[in-house]
């Protein structure tokens, strides 16, 4: 029989490429949403697997939905993606990004528990926890220092983690994912919000791209690729956390430049400075040492920074 898969948060990014991983692997596959019957899906639409995967409603922070979703589903995997996942977004609602992450990971491990079935749980963390590790690659031995709301929420998951994982011996995880793209962001990703305005500067619009701090800097990879290294942390024999990362380091201003140049545009005659995009408080430097998941998972990103911005550009 195939296994059976439960994404929460399948309607984003990482959540779409996930299923459709799971899918090719011939996983049964559920996914959750706050309201299945209201969202559009539009990403799961925009790629083909509409129809492929069974969508249910769940909110993360009710223990009695989560319970009867992961009661009703009984999945061999459950991979936690779902919560407000916008660094901008969380200096504004503070406390709901907090809430989304901490209560909804602490309700899927405790069902998780309760269940009388041996499930794998990961668990969704991020490079922002390191907090720029003072400008050193971070690796899974690296203290956390998170600088805004939605770091603090996810330092507070990993803990969760690790605490059910010795605690009651579940198989849980944590991936502290560095940032990874495609062309299904948001365009409040600084990412997207850069490659949306070169296509349609291409394409004769007289706009300006208007940025914030250009100096900061970020390992940037393939989010494709990410998801297999979520999958492959739970076909271990032991439950571990993993670094995902290209080990690849560019300013942000590498990002804009190398993005208009391969459509042939100096980026200096469109790029405007803009207060409005400061945060309260930044992470300057990101860097990561992804060696563990080289010699463990034997995953490594083929895609760094200049040949993401490709697919981007050519999605």
């Amino acid at each position: 029989m195939s296994k059976v898969a439960l994404i929460c948060g399948i309607s984003g990014q990482d959540g779409t490429y996930l299923a459709k991983l799971l899918l090719e692997k011939g996983y049964k596959v559920y996914g959750t949403s706050r309201d299945a019957e209201g969202a559009s899906f539009s990403n799961l639409r925009s790629i083909g697997i509409f129809d492929e995967v069974t969508l249910l409603s769940m909110m993360p922070e009710d223990y009695r939905s989560v319970f009867s979703v992961m009661k009703k589903v009984e999945p061999d995997e459950v991979y936690f993606l779902a919560g407000q996942s916008s660094v901008v977004l969380s200096f504004e609602q503070p406390s709901e990004t907090i809430q989304s992450s901490v209560i909804g990971t602490s309700n899927m491990l405790e069902a998780c528990r309760m269940l009388d079935k041996n499930i794998r749980f990961y668990q969704a963390g991020s490079g922002e926890t390191f907090g720029g590790s003072k400008g050193l690659p971070a690796n899974e031995e690296t203290s956390f220092n998170p600088l805004n709301p939605y770091a603090v929420g996810k330092v507070s998951a990993f803990w969760l983690v690790n605490y059910y994982r010795q605690a009651y011996k579940l198989f849980a995880c944590t991936g502290i994912l560095f940032n990874h793209e495609s062309p299904l962001r948001p365009e409040r990703y600084v990412s997207q919000k850069i490659i949306s305005t070169i296509k349609r500067i291409k394409a004769g619009s007289n706009e300006f791209l208007q940025l914030g701090r250009m100096d900061i800097s970020r390992d940037w990879g393939w989010a494709p690729e990410y998801v297999e290294a979520m999958w492959l942390m739970l076909q271990q024999t032991e439950p571990t956390d993993f670094v995902i990362a290209t080990g690849k380091t560019y300013t942000l201003e590498n990002f804009v430049e190398t993005a208009f140049s391969q459509v042939d545009l100096d980026w200096k005659r469109f790029v405007k400075h803009s207060d409005e995009f400061l945060r309260p408080t930044d992470l300057i430097v990101s860097r990561a040492d992804p060696s563990k998941a080289r010699e463990i998972l034997k995953w490594e990103a083929k895609l760094d920074m200049p040949k993401v911005i490709d697919q981007m550009l050519n999605s």
